[in-house]
């Protein structure tokens, strides 16, 4: 939504796409959860799973993925002071912006 209201224009691969704001990720299986337990109340097994589907997805973003896009700032850093003769001096960068801060998933997931 925020791509759309900002460039004007809707951008399919945000939605699937880690990292980054807003989190797309913890906001669908936020909704998923409410939406299953608005549908089939909120002591079904069915809003049980999703709701576990939602802490799995939301621990992700801030726990491996936050830590793996920390670990690649710091070997893009690496490369960039290699000597230009070494091997590696020439590699494409890792991508950096892979997980969210934990207020960043709450908020998301709130709203």
């Amino acid at each position: 939504m925020s791509c759309r209201y900002k460039e004007e224009r809707w951008d399919l691969k945000q939605l699937i796409a880690s990292g980054g704001m807003p989190s797309s990720h913890s906001a669908t299986v936020t909704a998923l959860a409410v939406a299953i337990g608005l549908q089939e109340g909120f002591g079904g097994s069915s809003f049980a799973v999703a709701l576990v589907l939602a802490l799995v997805v939301m621990y992700d973003a801030t726990g491996v993925r936050l830590h793996a896009g920390r670990q690649a700032e710091v070997l893009n850093q690496i490369v960039c002071e290699l000597p230009s003769e070494h091997p590696l001096a020439e590699t494409r960068p890792l991508r950096e912006l892979l997980g969210h801060t934990p207020p960043q998933v709450r908020f998301y997931a709130l709203f």
